[in-house]
Formats: structure tokens, C-alpha cells, sequence
């Protein structure tokens, strides 16, 4: 059954629609400061350890890193579903760019890895579509900078062979990627709170 909205009800409606955006949205920066600071840690560490020969040397604190933010980031947003209740459309949008996101690089890593090709350069292109997209449907512009300052440094990491330089691209996209958006968005979801 149709029923027509006052102009008042319509702007009623249409401003709460956006504050329950900005408050589901502004829980996001957890998974980007979370994510971000896990893999600079694997980075620095396949960096200083790169001259071993065992699993530690041949991306084993990716494998880690992997497993403690998987974990961390189910545990965290499984409260969060029970603290937050219902969802909305733009919360489903997200989940399905990020699940679709974590099964293209999981196959991108097994196919790459498998061929003795780095999947670095992948990783950074499918980590730049998946933060494009989420700040695009956000409409928060440092997300999708970041996400075009994923898809700059794969390109760079894709010609550069040099361990150091490979490692300071890698870390500097998660920093201007992940980190400063994260925290830009936890500032905003701070005054979503107070407000």
C-alpha cells in the first residue's frame, strides 16, 4: 500500500536515511587501521627476513598476518552485528564488495604463488578496486583516493625489483591507503557519536 510523504516527512525520511548512514559507515575504520597496520608488519618482516630459506623467509607473515586479521575482523564484526542490529542496503553493498574481494585474492595468490610469480603487484590492483568501490558507495573521498594510490603503487611495484623500494611502495600504499583514510574516518565516526 502506497502512501505519499509530505514535503516535512520526506526530508524527515531522507535526513535519517543519511545519519544512519554516517553512523554504519564510520564503523569501517577499524577494518582499514586493523588491516593496514597487519600488513605493514608482514611487509617489514618479509623485508628483514628475506634471506632465509624456510617458510619465515618465503611469506610466512603473510599467512599470519592473514590469520590474525581474519579472525580479529570476524570476532570484531560479529559484536558489532549484535550491537548494531539491523543493516541497511548500503551495509549489504559493502559486505558483498569485500567477501567478493577476499575470494579474488585468495585464487589470485594460490595461482600466482603457484607459478613462482609475485602477486604483490595483484594484490595492490584488487585492494584498490575493492577501497575505490567502498568509498565511492560511501561517498568518502579519502577511500577512494586510496584506492587510486593502490592502483599507482602496483604499477610501481610491478617494475620495481629492488627489496627496499618494493617494500617502502607496499607500506606507503597501506599508510595513504588504509591508515590515514581509517583514521580520518575514525575521526569522523567520533563526531557522528558526540553529535
Amino acid at each position: 500500500m502506497e502512501q505519499d510523504l509530505s514535503a516535512q516527512e520526506s526530508l524527515r525520511l531522507i535526513e535519517g536515511m543519511i545519519a544512519q548512514a554516517k553512523r554504519n559507515f564510520s564503523r569501517l575504520s577499524f577494518y582499514f587501521l586493523l588491516w593496514g597496520g597487519l600488513l605493514i608488519a608482514a611487509m617489514i618482516a618479509v623485508y628483514l627476513l628475506r634471506g632465509r630459506t624456510d617458510g619465515w623467509g618465503q611469506g610466512a607473515p603473510w599467512g599470519v598476518a592473514g590469520m590474525i586479521g581474519g579472525i580479529v575482523s570476524w570476532v570484531h564484526g560479529a559484536r558489532q552485528g549484535k550491537r548494531m542490529g539491523a543493516s541497511t542496503p548500503m551495509d549489504a553493498v559493502i559486505g558483498w564488495v569485500w567477501s567478493a574481494f577476499v575470494v579474488v585474492l585468495l585464487t589470485t595468490i594460490l595461482i600466482l604463488a603457484s607459478k613462482g610469480v609475485d602477486p604483490g603487484p595483484m594484490i595492490l590492483l584488487l585492494t584498490g578496486f575493492a577501497t575505490f568501490i567502498t568509498g565511492q558507495v560511501l561517498r568518502f573521498r579519502p577511500l577512494v583516493l586510496g584506492g587510486l594510490v593502490f592502483w599507482l603503487c602496483a604499477l610501481v611495484l610491478w617494475w620495481a625489483k629492488d627489496p627496499l623500494l618494493s617494500t617502502l611502495v607496499y607500506c606507503s600504499g597501506m599508510l595513504l591507503g588504509y591508515i590515514i583514510p581509517g583514521l580520518m574516518l575514525k575521526r569522523q565516526e567520533d563526531g557522528v557519536r558526540t553529535a
